[in-house]
């Protein structure tokens, strides 16, 4: 079998997974363990760099033993099963003034766009019924290398009612706030409205102490980062303020907990007993708090960085690491932010196998 034809039998295999999972059946025939194995030998196989990391560390008859490919290694490798001619859809990470970006090439988004659909449906509580989506963020014309802009503009086509280029209210760096406040105001079924945190914040920004009040039963979906040009917030805060400033419930402002270098999303479900969000994982993906030196995982209740298992990620890396500290709890894992040094040791040394020494 070529590597096309592969790759295709895996799309359709984890697709089959995830529709049995959003079924809440098990008419799929495989488990989570035979596909992980599956895609992780295929990478193996076809990802020059995975290839290197498994000799590196060696792999076994069980997904877990296969190593995880650390996010910074999109930065300085190719992490894909096929040349750059076959995969004509590429995302980035956020561009800085201190590192180059990250790129996350893709064949296609079929299984990333059946996966999105999945949770955004079950978390956000979408249904077949179309209501207005208002996304506080640029339209896919401005960045259309954004995995966060593609999500968004998927949301949009399925299930918003407002037309798909005057969903989005953040324009040639400008905020159109009164446009936003007028649909929202004007509509007659609850709007969901998504933004990143620092969209959030410059909104907050510029509402001062006004209102944009939305229709009963209204939602307010937040990810990223908290850092604003005038102001920072926590979590928490930015969910207070979000409500007051939109008129609802702190319970129906949910946060989402994604990253260029996956093709599967979380939502929070929880706040834990140390005030820290906690997330929940799709059938088709796991989070195991590990060493940062060894990235071994570490003993149940501790913490740990996040080796992130993406069963849709099946042409770049099915299992990442992350400099997130995580804890595992009875109903997902706790988000309990950002490593604050430089890359663990463990992360460094993968990614000068997966480079074959040049680092």
């Amino acid at each position: 079998m070529n590597t096309v034809r592969e790759s295709d039998a895996l799309h359709v295999r984890v697709q089959a997974f995830i529709r049995a999972a959003s079924d809440g059946t098990e008419r799929c025939g495989d488990s989570y363990e035979s596909l992980a194995l599956a895609v992780a030998r295929f990478q193996a196989a076809h990802v020059d760099g995975y290839g290197r990391l498994c000799k590196a560390h060696g792999s076994g008859e069980v997904a877990a033993t296969f190593p995880a490919v650390p996010t910074d290694a999109f930065k300085r490798a190719r992490v894909s099963a096929f040349a750059q001619v076959d995969t004509p859809v590429a995302f980035r990470t956020s561009g800085t003034t201190i590192g180059s970006r990250g790129t996350h090439w893709f064949r296609h988004t079929h299984s990333y766009n059946f996966g999105a659909l999945e949770c955004g449906a079950r978390h956000l509580r979408l249904s077949s019924e179309r209501f207005p989506i208002l996304i506080v963020g640029p339209p896919p014309a401005e960045l259309p290398d954004s995995s966060l802009t593609h999500m968004l503009s998927l949301f949009v086509q399925t299930w918003g009612s407002v037309l798909h280029d005057d969903a989005f209210f953040l324009r040639g760096g400008v905020l159109e706030i009164g446009r936003l406040a007028d649909l929202a105001q004007s509509a007659s079924t609850p709007v969901l409205v998504c933004g990143t945190s620092l969209a959030f914040v410059h909104l907050l920004d510029e509402l001062g102490l006004l209102q944009i009040a939305l229709p009963t039963g209204s939602r307010v979906m937040q990810t990223g980062g908290f850092k604003g040009r005038s102001r920072s917030v926590d979590a928490a805060n930015l969910k207070d303020l979000l409500a007051q400033a939109f008129g609802i419930n702190m319970t129906d402002v949910m946060s989402e907990y994604g990253m260029t270098e996956l093709s599967t999303q979380f939502y929070e479900v929880a706040t834990s007993d140390d005030g820290f969000p906690v997330y929940a994982e799709p059938r088709w993906a796991r989070v195991v708090p590990v060493d940062p030196t060894t990235l071994n995982p570490v003993p149940a209740g501790e913490e740990g960085i996040a080796r992130i298992e993406d069963l849709a990620n099946i042409d770049s890396a099915w299992a990442i690491v992350v400099p997130d500290r995580v804890r595992r709890v009875s109903h997902g894992f706790e988000l309990m932010g950002r490593v604050p040094s430089a890359s663990p040791r463990g992360c460094s040394i993968a990614i000068d196998e997966i480079l074959g020494g040049d680092l």
